[in-house]
């Protein structure tokens, strides 16, 4: 696709616009401001990419799968600014999500250690398990707070703070894991993933593309359940004081 190519589809942020304006939405800077940084993100990262591909060295490999993760933390952490020291445990469920996934596609055989491959399949597996942390994150402070006197009986009876709140940290995690599960459910039924379709579009043959696509739906539903599970059980505490006394919100 040229450039030239590209610039008419900027016909759909116009229509995007008007539709706001019309409508008095007042989302038109906001679109604005989301198709430019979009379009200069992209670029960059796309011309990053080409040297990286083209070097194939494995520092510059593993500082980019650093930096999609340190981004995909950093994001996470505006769903949880008021749990003191949250960004640690997103960190850490995103990096052993990471090697878990990674390593087991590298261990068995089925990817390469190459750039396109790690980088790439890193991309679309942190990406969904920052959604799913962002989702835990949310759903466990307001169950929290809906539940803090229910909490506050247990503490009081001797219950340990895992104890009080166990069925509603589940939830939670449900609630992390929940979106991808549905999405997964309905891949080819709603909608073709992205990876599939431009293996298509690129000339791939369907059947092999199909395959590539089932091994990412399969990571991003395990990466998914162990970003939910480890951030979910490594924030809970921090909910509690050295006390064992629920936290104010």
């Amino acid at each position: 696709m040229s450039y030239l190519s590209l610039s008419f589809t900027l016909l759909f942020v116009v229509v995007s616009l008007v539709l706001s304006i019309w409508l008095r939405l007042g989302v038109e800077r906001d679109i604005v401001i989301a198709a430019v940084r979009a379009g200069i993100q992209l670029l960059v990262v796309g011309y990053i990419l080409k040297f990286v591909f083209a070097s194939q060295q494995t520092i510059f490999i593993l500082l980019m799968v650093a930096l999609i993760i340190a981004v995909a933390a950093w994001n996470a952490r505006g769903r949880a600014k008021a749990i003191p020291g949250a960004i640690w445990a997103i960190l850490a469920g995103l990096v052993v999500t990471e090697i878990v996934t990674q390593g087991l596609l590298l261990g068995i055989g089925v990817v390469p250690f190459q750039a396109r491959y790690i980088i790439t399949i890193t991309g679309m597996i942190i990406g969904n398990s920052m959604v799913a942390a962002g989702l835990l994150l949310n759903r466990l402070q307001r169950e929290i707070e809906n539940g803090r006197a229910e909490i506050t009986a247990v503490l009081a009876l001797g219950g340990s703070p895992k104890q009080a709140v166990y069925p509603r940290l589940k939830q939670a995690i449900r609630a992390g894991m929940i979106p991808t599960i549905d999405s997964t459910k309905t891949t080819g039924l709603v909608q073709l993933p992205g990876m599939m379709t431009g293996q298509i579009i690129a000339g791939a043959d369907p059947v092999q593309a199909v395959r590539y696509q089932l091994m990412i739906l399969f990571c991003i539903l395990a990466g998914s359940a162990i970003t939910s599970i480890v951030i979910g059980f490594l924030t809970y505490p921090k909910l509690f004081t050295p006390h064992q006394q629920l936290r104010e919100g």
